[in-house]
């Protein structure tokens, strides 16, 4: 098995707020970032794919149909938008960057399914600081005891 990543960009902006919270509380939780006029970021986004080398081209996946599968599904619904009013596959989830991870995954998963390879994992950063990575649900199940 061999690991192949993608890497894009996009800015969008969102405010983390919990509609069953009063301000007070989602002030308290969220900070800065429940703040009435929303806040944006410059997000760096990996996409994985795991498989193996398909020995007549020597790709796992030719790299220009990952791009424009990424742009199509994610970037452009995601770029320049307001995470919380603009993305419909972000509507009734909180726009925390964990429930933005697991959208992109399953925005990409069946795209992803192939005999020769599959997506493996997500990752997303919104500040340098600041990443999650998302292996997919399967990988909750190893946390079951």
């Amino acid at each position: 098995m061999i690991l192949v990543t993608r890497k894009a960009h996009f800015n969008a902006a969102h405010k983390l707020w919990n509609p069953n919270w009063d301000e007070a509380r989602n002030e308290e939780v969220f900070g800065k970032c429940a703040h009435k006029n929303w806040h944006g970021h410059n997000f760096e986004l990996w996409v994985t794919i795991a498989g193996e080398v398909d020995p007549d081209t020597g790709f796992v996946l030719d790299l220009k149909v990952l791009k424009r599968l990424i742009q199509d599904k994610v970037i452009e619904p995601l770029d320049h938008s307001n995470i919380n009013l603009d993305v419909p596959f972000m509507q009734g989830r909180l726009a925390s960057t964990e429930n933005l991870a697991i959208a992109i995954w399953d925005q990409l998963y069946e795209d992803l399914l192939n005999p020769r390879y599959r997506l493996h994992c997500i990752r997303l950063a919104e500040t340098h600081q600041n990443s999650v990575t998302y292996y997919g649900p399967q990988a909750m199940t190893l946390l079951q005891p």
